[in-house]
């Protein structure tokens, strides 16, 4: 089976995310030097994930919580609305693919089953995966609270998948990476131009050169990788 991460492998999602972030840095000028915007933001992000999960809910949440430290108190009403309202534009915002997605998703599909291995707020992962127009293609679907390696075995147990027979492909070294190649199961690592800082990984040379980790700079080629990848785990 080849499993495929949405946000930042099928979709773009980080770049929405600095768009929004670099709003937020001008909202914030009059209150605090924008240098330091950013650090407090991740720390506000990293401290709530516990509370709120991944996604754009909980970075709005952060982002008014960040807002409200840093002016001591001092921000305004229309300016918690302006955050409010950036969040949900980024909720609602286009759902576009990235290059090569549609047909490698096609043409990985028509030799092997595919699933969708996300991670975020249902709700959000669930809309996404409706509006790409790809939704059909996957025989599976999972929306994560946290990709780690138990997640990842619960996976393969539902599926009754060995992990020699399993294939992850995502933009993330922590997420989509690391985990799967602890279980002895292969990956597809095609980087995203931007990664949010939480998915940084410091081991991410000896991953890059593990023997199951395989590159690609889009998922254009992806299928004839997924038969390479088959000759290499046959039995």
């Amino acid at each position: 089976m080849v499993a495929f991460d949405g946000d930042d492998t099928l979709w773009h999602n980080e770049s929405i995310f600095s768009v929004t972030q670099e709003r937020f840095r001008e909202l914030l000028g009059p209150y605090v030097d924008g240098s330091d915007v950013d650090s407090r933001l991740f720390a506000t992000e990293t401290r709530n994930l516990a509370i709120f999960g991944y996604g754009v809910k909980s970075f709005t949440l952060s982002m008014i919580e960040t807002a409200i430290e840093l002016s001591d108190g001092r921000i305004t009403a229309a300016e918690v609305q302006a955050i409010l309202d950036a969040g949900k534009a980024m909720l609602d915002h286009p759902v576009e693919l990235l290059f090569g997605v549609a047909d490698a998703v096609e043409e990985v599909s028509a030799t092997h089953p595919v699933m969708l291995i996300t991670k975020g707020d249902l709700f959000d992962q669930e809309s996404k995966l409706a509006r790409s127009g790809l939704g059909e293609r996957f025989a599976a679907i999972e929306v994560l609270s946290e990709k780690d390696p138990a997640a990842y075995r619960r996976i393969l147990a539902r599926q009754g998948i060995e992990p020699e027979h399993f294939v992850m492909v995502g933009n993330s070294m922590r997420s989509d990476i690391a985990p799967v190649l602890e279980l002895g199961a292969w990956a597809v690592h095609v980087p995203y131009y931007v990664t949010w800082a939480h998915e940084a990984v410091h081991d991410e040379a000896e991953l890059r050169d593990h023997d199951r980790c395989r590159h690609l700079d889009s998922l254009d080629g992806l299928a004839a990788l997924v038969a390479s990848i088959d000759t290499r785990s046959s039995p």
